[in-house]
């Protein structure tokens, strides 16, 4: 072991002064679950001034974002229903014919 390892094992309280192992004693928890804290229950109409305030502090999308965004689901919804109309018709062709012969 090097002087630099010696170093920093002193100093993480592994090895005493002299080099040798320190003898380390593990501090004993107490056994069982520990001790919950006794909180106030917030009244409801604490609650709601929360939720006003926590909702005051939202950033609304625009009246403009919304509708463009609601444009690009539609446009996305109405391609992914074409592209699965269009699988399902390819694929009951395919087993008609598979069956047919």
């Amino acid at each position: 072991m090097n002087r630099q390892m010696k170093r920093q094992m002193q100093r993480q309280g592994q090895l005493s002064e002299d080099g040798s192992p320190a003898v380390q004693t593990r501090e004993r928890r107490p056994q069982g679950p520990a001790p919950r804290q006794q909180r106030q229950r917030a009244s409801a109409i604490q609650f709601l001034r929360d939720v006003r305030a926590e909702l005051r502090k939202v950033a609304w999308p625009t009246r403009g974002e919304v509708i463009n965004l609601s444009m690009i689901v539609l446009v996305t919804l109405i391609l992914l229903i074409g592209l699965i109309f269009l699988l399902d018709l390819a694929f009951a062709k395919a087993v008609l014919y598979l069956f047919k012969t």
